[in-house]
């Protein structure tokens, strides 16, 4: 089967994949857009999993001070090789972050990091307005389970809603670039000041 060189470019733009993924992702497709992106959406998310347990120790501490100078971050983002440490793309997706940071004030990393002493009090919390909601008690536990998960979305760096855009999180943004660069990258750790604000 002929492969349609403009279809491929469209393809490689769109994922940002190689060229020779993007001709094998149209062949096992039969030309088929909407399935070769799909086809490779889950071979980046498979190679990006494969490379999320090497070691980072790499990489930059990025700054990010808001027009205003009233709030200001501090980042540390680890890759695994001083050569994609000077990557535009990886100097541009520290960048982002800083200023996802700045706008959506996050609190942790990730899920893991949520001291089980704040999710026992959400928990609490959630259940307390099941119980007032008139909802049977049989619910009451998938609507903890829910609010928990929304509680993450606000609170964790990896699972919010990407600033540059809403179809991802932080975590799908990290991991398609892991997908594109071919090196793990993990967040470190980060710090955000707002003027005035009482430090923990």
């Amino acid at each position: 089967m002929e492969i349609n060189a403009l279809l491929v470019k469209e393809l490689r733009e769109k994922t940002g994949c190689a060229v020779m993924d993007c001709k094998k992702a149209l062949l096992e497709s039969k030309g088929d857009f909407e399935k070769a992106v799909t086809y490779l959406k889950q071979k980046n998310l498979m190679t990006a999993a494969k490379k999320s347990s090497r070691a980072t120790t790499e990489g930059g501490i990025v700054s990010y001070i808001h027009p205003g100078s009233k709030v200001g971050v501090l980042l540390e983002l680890n890759c695994e090789t001083d050569f994609v440490a000077r990557n535009l793309e990886f100097k541009e997706l520290a960048k982002n972050l800083t200023m996802h940071i700045a706008a959506l004030n996050p609190l942790y990393i990730k899920k893991e990091d949520v001291p089980l002493k704040v999710i026992e009090q959400e928990r609490a919390i959630y259940l307390t307005h099941a119980q007032s909601s008139g909802k049977p008690e049989k619910v009451w536990q998938k609507i903890v389970e829910g609010k928990l998960e929304k509680f993450y979305t606000e609170v964790c760096l990896m699972e919010q809603t990407y600033i540059r855009d809403d179809q991802l999180t932080v975590k799908n943004v990290i991991t398609n670039t892991i997908a594109k660069l071919g090196e793990n990258i993990s967040i470190r750790r980060f710090i955000r000041y707002q003027l005035g604000e009482e430090l923990n």
